[in-house]
């Protein structure tokens, strides 16, 4: 299988490189502006070839996308994941007409399978576990983007004659995961000894590590009978202070932590869980990590890093 890859430079991407690094049956094209960070895509595997380009300017890489013949392309990358741009108009301009021009460009280079990475956010805050029936009401730019995108490109892929599928992700963690958010934050605070504000850490949160969620990916890519919608988390809801005392205790039983310092947000979504249940069922796929190991490798990252 030729399989082009956007956003392998990403948290979920970088996994994913990872994931068929040693798989002797995929050719990966991934396209990768040349000015990306590649601090979590250091060495090409030997399966994989870089194709320089940008999805705001996909013409310039037209040819060298068609030259690859993709047979699947999965879509990970996106503008504005962090929360500061969560509701920056440019979500609609950078991410929802680039990934349809990505759609028509791939069809014509003769793929056949278009999977796309949305996210929770387009269920908006529902504050209980979600399953893929559960009506759409996103909140955020973010959210409406997300689910445009994955409307239309539903419609397109019908239109083109590819089989569409799109994973709604969940909060994912694991190594190589962007220092600003909770897990790394609390996790580097710790190791350097320092307080850590938090809020009263009363939500019930899903977190899916990262390798897992790859897999989750790479299965719905190679299972040519899953279509439409699939949500990828751990299917399980824990208690976040219980998460953030056992990064703690990782690190430092005796650390003080600054549980209650920080308010909720008047917009905070207390009970995120996902129904993975059609996931499973259609690709076998079950998360193989436990939270306690998880948590584990990724105390060990950030220990190696600050040190």
């Amino acid at each position: 299988m030729n399989l082009l890859l956007t956003g392998s430079t990403g948290f979920l991407g970088a996994h994913l490189v990872r994931r068929l690094a040693g798989e002797s049956s995929v050719r990966l094209g991934l396209l990768v502006r040349p000015s990306s960070d590649r601090a979590r895509l250091p060495h090409l595997p030997a399966n994989a070839v870089m194709i320089p380009g940008d999805l705001e300017n996909l013409a310039a890489a037209r040819e060298a996308i068609v030259a690859f013949r993709p047979d699947a392309v999965v879509h990970c990358a996106w503008f504005g994941v962090g929360n500061k741009q969560r509701n920056d108009p440019l979500q609609i301009d950078r991410n929802l007409v680039p990934t349809l021009d990505l759609l028509k460009i791939a069809a014509a280079a003769g793929a056949k399978h278009f999977i796309g990475v949305g996210s929770q956010a387009e269920y908006g805050p529902a504050n209980q576990r979600i399953s893929e029936n559960h009506s759409t009401n996103p909140t955020t730019l973010y959210g409406a983007t997300k689910l445009a995108s994955c409307i239309l490109c539903e419609r397109l892929s019908a239109e083109l004659g590819l089989r569409f599928a799109w994973l709604r992700v969940f909060s994912t963690y694991g190594p190589m995961e962007d220092p600003g958010w909770l897990i790394p934050y609390l996790t580097q605070s710790l190791l350097r000894r320092e307080r850590p504000s938090l809020t009263a850490c009363e939500q019930l949160w899903d977190y899916v590590y990262g390798p897992d969620a790859a897999d989750a990916i790479w299965d719905v890519t190679r299972t040519a009978t899953a279509t439409g919608v699939f949500n990828l988390g751990s299917g399980q809801a824990v208690p976040l202070r219980s998460i953030v005392e056992q990064i703690r205790d990782l690190v430092d039983c005796s650390l003080p932590l600054g549980i209650g310092e920080v308010p909720y947000r008047p917009d905070q979504v207390m009970h995120l869980e996902a129904d993975v249940t059609r996931l499973c069922q259609a690709t076998g796929w079950q998360p193989r990590t436990t939270l306690a190991d998880g948590l584990s490798a990724t105390v060990e990252y950030w220990r190696s890093r600050v040190a």
